[in-house]
Order: structure tokens, then sequence, then C-alpha cells
């Protein structure tokens, strides 16, 4: 079976521009004019607050923690030629994301059967640039007969009917990852489709989640939906128009100017994921950071091969994960539009482990994580004081899988465990901070953890030595200890704990990653992703890494050494081993 083809061009291919701004063709091009710079920020900000407002009514309506505790979503506003002009704070991977799967959605659907009221759901997970949980909403935006623009909001929804529940660590094809929607209205014209919401319904082991979810997204949307109107109504077509052009050219101007000023070169890093889930073999990943001629190509080639188990990476997905890193390197200061990446151009060739095909598994997204830190790992080589060490390595998760002892529903609730940041050349990593391709989101509170799973946290605290010593320390991690009181499975899910995080400059690379299960007992081990079957009173133990150190060790001032000691960030043998007189002293 090959995969569907959607109508019109399709954006793939091993190489891609990522974005190229430019005059659109909408009903209200015609006319457009200068506006002044007034009316630009009133119009611009007006667009970021409409996405803001999408935002907290998700927040607020949602029935899943992972999406208003962990804000495990993205929201996007888009222009009738389909460029991002607006979004909110949210999983960052996520926003980027939605470019590509609304490209995609659109193409599929075909603009033309688009109509005032509709909302479409993509979860195809080429197309939607991510795993079949991470569910893509979108709908136009109509004032009158004119269609000026369309809305995403994509979050995660915890069962859609794949083999496993909570999360699928070990699939080896796309059809084991849950029910499929390539672009398939749920909302046409305003009116619920019956037929699909109760096909999602059954095919949930969580149907009460999963549907109050979807219609916090659809009324995420309508809000942006009035919101936009209220804009094109009170200012016409014309001047959005010309105010989205003025952002959108301001933005390349501006990354443009920002490639420029980078130290021109090409550099390559290798990392290695633990395995695929499947096979239990390494994965190898390489990649090519070129800076040259006014453009910032990211290039994948090196890594290795299509997968077995679910660590495939969708290109979308690929593409996101390099506009986290553009973004953060060029003009991390700016509202994002998709101007803003024009310089980028991303590689990677079809069928690989960064250009999944169908039917390849792509459920265990981490891959995406582990990238951004070896984009960050190149850049490093010829830019050492502009970027920090490694955080972690990569986004230590867990879950808990299970029936509710109360309630006799199950239970999937998970949480993204903090890191320690790596060190810059300037000062300290933070201790104990979400890793840095999360943004804005969070992690569950242990009171959500306790009171909607059966754990119970005997200890969460930083945890003393983890952090990589040098001149400028890593941040420190954090070790919790979970006994549980109710039987069930506790996914892990990490992806680098065989291999440590990179330092920099003759820093030290802290301990990677660890999760012990049944500690202190004859069935103690370590796993990285697994799926472990838990009883009452069973333990496991998660230590989470540091960040990489910065710069000699022994150059680190004492002041410093005897602060992190007195803090419990450092142990007494640990600063007089590796900080030498600083330390001893």
């Amino acid at each position: 079976m090959s995969e569907p083809s959607a109508p019109g061009p399709a954006v793939s291919g091993a190489t891609v521009p990522v974005a190229v701004p430019g005059k659109g063709s909408g009903p209200a091009d015609e006319g457009r004019g200068a506006v002044d710079g007034a009316t630009v920020e009133v119009v611009r900000s007006y667009l970021a607050s409409a996405a803001e407002e999408m935002r907290a009514t998700l927040v607020r309506t949602a029935f899943n923690p992972v999406i208003y505790e962990v804000f495990d979503f993205g929201v996007s506003v888009y222009d009738a030629d389909l460029r991002l002009v607006a979004e909110s704070t949210g999983l960052s991977r996520f926003l980027g994301a939605n470019d590509y799967s609304i490209r995609k959605g659109v193409e599929y659907v075909g603009r033309e059967n688009l109509c005032p009221g509709d909302v479409v759901l993509l979860n195809y997970p080429y197309w939607n640039a991510a795993h079949s949980y991470d569910a893509t909403l979108f709908c136009p935006v109509f004032v009158g007969v004119d269609l000026v623009g369309f809305l995403c909001v994509r979050a995660h929804w915890m069962d859609l009917g794949a083999k496993d529940p909570g999360y699928v660590l070990d699939s080896t094809d796309m059809h084991q990852e849950g029910v499929v929607f390539p672009g398939t209205k749920v909302f046409s014209g305003g009116v619920p489709n019956r037929e699909i919401i109760e096909l999602i319904r059954f095919n949930s082991r969580m149907p009460d989640l999963v549907i109050g979810d979807l219609n916090a997204q659809v009324a995420a949307l309508r809000t942006g939906e009035r919101r936009v109107r209220e804009l094109y109504l009170r200012y016409g077509g014309d001047v959005v128009g010309s105010v989205v052009e003025t952002v959108i050219a301001a933005a390349a101007e501006s990354a443009a100017e920002a490639v420029a000023r980078l130290p021109q070169g090409s550099w390559t890093a290798v990392d290695w994921l633990d395995d695929d889930g499947v096979t239990g073999d390494p994965i190898r990943m390489r990649v090519t950071v070129t800076v040259a001629d006014g453009t910032f190509t990211v290039d994948f080639a090196g890594s290795s091969g299509a997968t077995a188990g679910p660590v495939n990476l969708p290109f979308g997905a690929t593409i996101a994960t390099c506009r986290v890193a553009f973004k953060a390197i060029t003009t991390p200061g700016e509202q994002t539009n998709a101007g803003h990446f024009a310089p980028l151009e991303v590689r990677a060739e079809p069928g690989t482990l960064f250009h999944a095909v169908y039917p390849a598994a792509t459920f265990t997204q981490w891959t995406g994580t582990v990238a951004l830190e070896l984009i960050y790992k190149a850049l490093a080589q010829g830019m050492p004081d502009r970027l920090p060490a490694s955080s972690g390595g990569d986004v230590p998760g867990f879950m808990m899988v299970g029936i509710h002892p109360e309630t006799g529903q199950m239970f999937a609730v998970s949480n993204n465990d903090p890191v320690g940041w790596g060190a810059t050349s300037s000062h300290d990593g933070m201790n104990a901070a979400n890793h840095l391709c999360q943004t804005q989101a969070r992690n569950t509170p242990v009171e959500v953890l306790e009171a909607r799973t059966g754990m119970f946290f005997e200890r969460v605290e930083m945890r003393e030595d983890s952090g990589g010593a040098g001149r400028f320390r890593g941040g420190v991690g954090l070790r919790r200890d979970i006994r549980f009181v109710v039987p069930g499975e506790f996914l892990s899910v990490i992806k680098k704990t065989r291999s440590r995080p990179w330092a920099l400059e003759g820093g030290l690379e802290p301990e990677p990653n660890q999760v012990v299960v049944f500690p202190g007992t004859g069935r103690e081990h370590r796993v990285s992703t697994r799926r472990t079957r838990v009883e009452v009173g069973d333990r496991v133990t998660l230590l989470t890494a540091g960040g990489g150190g910065h710069g000699d060790p022994r150059e680190r001032d004492p002041e410093l050494v005897r602060r992190d000691v007195a803090e419990g960030y450092v142990s007494p043998d640990a600063a007089r081993a590796t900080y030498g007189a600083g330390g001893a002293r």
C-alpha cells in the first residue's frame, strides 16, 4: 500500500525552503496601500491577542491535564495564503508543525470545499508533522463571501484507539498507532458531524476526555473566528492585508540581517538515540548546519535510515524542530510570523529517520528533542560563546496507565520532568527546568498526578552532583521516588540514557538520565523507554540529567564552588575532586 496523495502540489521532497514571504493572493490584496506605523502595531497586536484568547479558551475548557496543566498544544493564525501571522505560547515544536500540517490539510480537503463554520480534523502523521494523538483542528475564516484566513489548534489527545493505552512505545507501522483522519470535517457549516464524532468516541478508551478536548479546540477556533472577523470589519481587508505584508516583510528582513551577523561556515555533529523501541540497537543521528550566502541550511544526511520502531520523525516535525533552533539563534525576542523563517532550508531524504514515509511508525517523537540539541551541538563548534552546552540531552517523560479506584475509569496521565540546562560562557545553567524544546510548557503538578493516578511521590528534590562541572556549572537535574498505590503500568519515555549530554570548551559532561525500576529489590534494573507492570507497593526512581559544563572546572570561582556545596548542588567530595583547590577551600 502506498501513501495516499493529496490533491494539488505536495510539500514534499528532500529539500524544502521553509518559508518564502511574498505578496498574498487573497481577496483583500487589491488596492492595498501603505499604512502608518501606529495602525501596523494595533492590527499586529490584535492578531496576537486573538491567538492569546484562543489559548485561554482552550486552557479553560480542556478536559485533559496535559492540555490545561502542561500546555501541550499549539495555536496559530494564518492569512488566506496560509502564511503564519500570529501564534500563542505553547509547545514550540507544535507551533512550527502547524504551518506544515495546515497546508497539507487544505490541499487534501480543497480550498474550494471549505465553507463558513467548517472544522477539519487532521492527524495523519506524515501530513500532521506529529504522531496520531496530536490532533490538529483547523478552520477557515470568512468575512461575507471572502476567505480571509485560517486558524489552527493542535493538542495532545490521550487515546485514539492505538494498540496500547496511553503511549505507544514499540509500534512497527502507522496502523498500530490509532485511528487516522487525513483531513475530515468534524463540523460542516457550523453543524457537528455526528457520525465522525461517534467514530472518535467509540475508538477511544477514554472517550469523555477526548470528546471534551475536541470540543475545547473547537471553542478556541470559534473564539478566534470572532476576533479575526471583528478585525476585518473594523479596519477592512485592504488595511489588514497591508499590515500582514508589512510585518512579514519586516520579519524576513530581520531574519536575513541576523543570519548575516552569524559566523559563516559549516559544522557537523553526531549523536545517538538509545534505540528505536523494537530492536535495541542505538540509532545514529547526524546533522550539518551551514550558514552561507544568506541561507541557514540544516541537513540530516548521514543519519540512520528508517527504523523498525516508532522513533521515525515526519518531515514536518523535522522542519518544526529546525525552526525552534533557528528562531532561538536569530530573532528570539520577536513575535513570530512566516517571514522569520525565510532564510531557513531543511534537508532530509524521504524514507530516513528525519523524513518518515508511509507506513513507518512515528509515535515516539523524542527524536525531535535530541535533534534540537544536536543542531545546537553543531552550531556550538562555530559559535561557542553564543550557545549553551547540552541541557540534559533529552526530555525524561513518564506516564501511568490504570483504573482509578474511585471512579472505575481508565486513567493515563503523563509528565515531562525537568533537566538541568547547559552552562554558557558567562553563567551557570538553570537548575531543574523544562527542556529547551518545550518553551512555555509546564510539568504536571504532583497534586494532579497523585489525584488522577496511582502514583504517590515519596521524594522530589534536586539531584546533587548531576550538573556538569566547569568554569560555569551545568544546572542540576531532579530526583523523584515514586510508590504505586494502585496497580497499573508505568511508562518511561527517554531516548538518551546510554550517552552523556555534551559539554563545551573543556567543561565536563554530566551523567545521563536514568530510570530505576523496583529499586532496592532483587528485581532492580535500569530502563529507558519501557512499559513496566507495577503492583501496589512497587517503586520507581527517576534521575534526570543535569546540563553540560562550560570551561575548565579548575577556573571556577572558589566562592561559587563553596556556594554550590552549601546549597546542595555539589557534594564536598566532588568539589574537592573536580574543582581542585577551589573546591577544597
